[in-house]
């Protein structure tokens, strides 16, 4: 199966397999089931050589037994070019005709051929070179239609197998996240807010975010991103986000570093990661507060899953929703 796949990944051979799968249903389906050619009401031109003779023999008959001149050389003419080579097969083997009979009908032909129009000849002879290319359009189409479906369910099943990625994850987790109502609280909106997730095994995780005041001026900018992992190998295990604020009208940027609980509780690394900014542990609900010299900024983990494995306990983080609300400070 693996190598089915493998070889339908070629453009080329899925464009041959569509091809056959399109001329098989255009032929099969179209041509024979749903539109079949049938040939009904055919001109006397149009008739097998056989049918030809069998019609001009039955003409002669007629005519020896009607003298029927106009109707003679009506059927005559209807026979158009294939006429000559039908009255030669005749004359060349009568049959029960009278040989008289024969001879009688070929004068009035000829008569009829004197002032017959080439174009009253070829009646009913355009439908005949037509009907080859309606059935080559037909199968054409067939085909195309087949390819074009095939593809298109080969390219959906790719997609319906295909796994999300961590990021696309976290995006779709950061859409369902609920924000928070400030406004329904009683509380000031604030003047921006965004809301950022983190999935492992997406190893770039860096959210950063413009803060705009209502008529669009500049104010700063803030963010979430990856501060310290621990253990070996991909993906990384994160232990520890900083958040981070920064104030157009500030000289610095203001840092806080979000922990697990291993990280808070181990000494060693929480003195470490002091030094990016000061440390607040995680945990669902909890909020940090970061101020410059204008803003102020609320972050609070709306979200968090801590990832299992050989690693110690709530040592990182299989998942983290962080939202952002930012405020003006009054002047």
């Amino acid at each position: 199966m693996d190598t089915i796949r493998e070889q339908l990944e070629n453009p080329l051979v899925a464009g041959i397999v569509g091809f056959i799968v399109g001329a098989l249903f255009g032929l099969v389906v179209l041509g024979w089931w749903l539109f079949p050619v049938s040939w009904e009401n055919a001109a006397p031109a149009n008739l097998h050589p056989g049918y030809q003779e069998v019609y001009l023999r039955n003409a002669i008959a007629a005519f020896a037994a009607d003298n029927d001149v106009a109707q003679a050389q009506a059927r005559w003419k209807e026979l158009g070019p294939a006429a000559t080579a039908a009255l030669e097969k005749i004359k060349a083997q009568p049959g029960n005709l009278n040989p008289s009979a024969i001879t009688a009908f070929e004068q009035v032909a000829a008569a009829a051929s004197q002032g017959q129009q080439p174009a009253e000849g070829g009646g009913g002879g355009g439908l005949g070179s037509l009907l080859p290319l309606l059935c080559l359009l037909v199968v054409v189409l067939g085909a195309a239609f087949g390819g074009v479906y095939f593809l298109r369910q080969r390219r959906g099943g790719e997609t319906g197998d295909r796994p999300l990625t961590a990021a696309q994850q976290a995006q779709k987790a950061t859409e369902q996240a609920e924000a928070t109502d400030f406004a329904a609280l009683g509380e000031e909106a604030p003047v921006a807010q965004f809301m950022t997730t983190y999935m492992l095994g997406d190893d770039l995780f860096d959210d950063s975010f413009s803060i705009d005041s209502p008529s669009g001026e500049f104010l700063g900018e803030c963010g979430v991103g990856i501060s310290e992992s621990i253990g070996v190998g991909d993906p990384k295990r994160v232990t520890a986000f900083e958040v981070w604020l920064f104030d157009k009208n500030d000289i610095q940027t203001v840092t806080r570093v979000v922990m697990s609980q291993h990280a808070f509780n181990d000494e060693d690394l929480r003195q470490r990661l002091s030094a990016k900014g000061e440390p607040a542990l995680a945990e669902p609900g909890s909020q940090v507060m970061l101020e410059t010299a204008t803003l102020r900024m609320m972050a609070r983990v709306v979200d968090m899953a801590y990832g299992e494995g050989a690693l110690p306990d709530e040592s990182y983080f299989e998942r983290m929703t962080i939202e952002l609300a930012i405020w003006q400070k009054e002047a």
